[in-house]
């Protein structure tokens, strides 16, 4: 498959502007507020990553962070009250993705269990902004600015999938190659460990990690993803060489959730893995 540019985010909607510009007011709000980014995440319930993000217009402001911001940075009533304005423009926006992917983007938008197998890198989910950036950097043939950008900012915008209520099941299967291969160098490595560690804390998710040393391996045809939408079966995603396929067949969806489930089994539990990581963190 042909490399696709990227599409740019829904500029027809007006809906770029709004974010950009509330990012805009959030960034000088919390900086007349005197805090950095990782404190005022702390008081709101987000990682810098995040507030980063959103203060750059790249990720949607949800109207229950603008309501928590607005007490937070004693906004006096500034942010929430365009609560009504964001709540339309995401209704308006459409999927930000390449062609190719929004089948898949709209199913795991909508999914109530999501299951993941990577074996390269971490999956997109998990990415922290600056490992996202590492990655599309890296890739050949080489991107554009203008579309890293674009790919990373999309990449972000799936991610508010954790921010949903009711939460999803998630599920991670990681081999542990994926914890010691420090994509974008030392410091960006280093923040998507914590960021791993993060995740794993959230009540929905568990993070697994599959020990290198395992000498069986019921799954050497790559990695994978498994979704259950709100209103469909089980679908499987996978992405080989850049030629993605989204795999609807029922008897091919069980092969590879049995897989799944044979990879869990064998892999650590989510306690040892935390502490896995952990001691690989402190060994940097």
């Amino acid at each position: 498959m042909s490399e696709r540019r990227a599409e740019t985010p829904a500029e027809a909607e007006g809906t770029t502007e709004l974010f950009v510009a509330l990012g805009k007011m959030l960034r000088l709000l919390r900086e007349r507020a005197g805090l950095t980014q990782k404190e005022f995440g702390e008081l709101v319930g987000y990682g810098p990553d995040q507030i980063s993000s959103m203060e750059r217009g790249v990720r949607t402001t949800r109207p229950e962070f603008l309501e928590k911001a607005d007490e937070v940075l004693d906004a006096g009533g500034l942010l929430s009250a365009v609560v009504p304005e964001v709540e339309r423009a995401m209704s308006k926006t459409r999927t930000r993705h390449p062609e190719w992917y929004r089948s898949y983007a709209a199913l795991e938008a909508e999914a109530v269990e999501l299951h993941f197998y990577a074996n390269h890198a971490v999956q997109g989910l998990l990415q922290t902004e600056e490992y996202a950036r590492a990655v599309f950097t890296k890739r050949r043939p080489l991107l554009s600015e203008e579309t890293i950008e674009q790919r990373v900012s999309d990449r972000l915008s799936r991610q508010q999938i954790f921010d949903r209520w009711p939460p999803p099941t998630v599920s991670y299967v990681l081999e542990e190659v994926v914890l010691d291969r420090p994509i974008g160098g030392h410091r960006v490595h280093a923040d998507q460990l914590r960021r791993l560690l993060l995740i794993g804390d959230m009540r929905n998710v568990e993070v697994q990690v599959m020990p290198t040393r395992v000498a069986e391996h019921p799954n050497l045809g790559g990695a994978f993803n498994l979704l259950t939408p709100k209103s469909h079966g089980q679908v499987a995603y996978t992405e080989a060489q850049g030629h993605p396929r989204l795999i609807t067949d029922s008897e091919e969806v069980r092969k590879i959730a049995d897989r799944y489930g044979i990879m869990r089994a064998m892999a650590f539990t989510p306690a040892e893995s935390r502490a896995l990581i952990e001691k690989k963190l402190e060994e940097l």
